[in-house]
């Protein structure tokens, strides 16, 4: 192995290291196999250059995020994954909220790792919630001036309208903003706003 390819993999190891992913969750989060990653990291194939700096710059953003605290795609999936698990849609909603609120503070300020955020989460084993985390972490990105992130154009297969004790169904659906609604979710913008 010549010594570029030694210093690529090298780097590309240190990058998985400081995801605090494992091997297969950083390769998902990356959006391509375990295998293929690995093939990186052993030097016996070389990733495109625009691979080698996406994962070194969300590696460094993902490992930056879990030391300041902040919630990531993988954190928030597995949060909303336990809620849902429990039958605990209050609890869910209001972790994919928290989320939005952290990425938005993360998307304000030029030295916080928003892109953590561009990774891929898996799946939280609904797609519902699925799509709404993509929903309001592709909001989040457009109102910043940035580039949603691709894993964020998931929609569901079918409607959903997220109950309110206080409105009918037909007043969710005239409440939700057209940013929601046009994916086929609908909760009342009021619901959206947190303290």
């Amino acid at each position: 192995m010549d010594a570029d390819t030694q210093d690529v993999a090298r780097q590309l190891r240190a990058a998985l290291r400081c995801s605090g992913l494992s091997l297969r969750g950083f390769a998902a989060a990356l959006g391509t196999s375990h295998s293929r990653l690995s093939s990186y990291l052993n030097g016996t194939a070389n990733p495109s250059a625009a691979f080698f700096l996406r994962a070194l710059r969300q590696g460094a953003a993902l490992g930056e995020a879990n030391t300041r605290g902040w919630m990531t795609p993988q954190s928030t999936r597995q949060a909303l994954k336990d809620a849902i698990a429990q039958g605990d849609d209050r609890w869910a909603f209001k972790i994919a909220t928290q989320a939005r609120d952290q990425i938005r503070a993360m998307l304000a300020a030029a030295d916080e790792p928003a892109a953590a955020w561009e990774t891929r989460p898996a799946s939280t084993g609904d797609e519902k919630w699925d799509a709404l985390l993509a929903a309001l972490v592709a909001h989040e990105f457009a109102a910043s001036g940035r580039t949603p992130p691709a894993w964020t154009e998931f929609r569901a297969a079918r409607e959903w309208v997220i109950p309110n004790l206080l409105l009918e169904e037909a007043d969710i659906r005239e409440a939700t903003p057209d940013w929601l609604a046009e994916r086929g979710i609908y909760v009342a913008q009021r619901d959206l706003i947190t303290a």
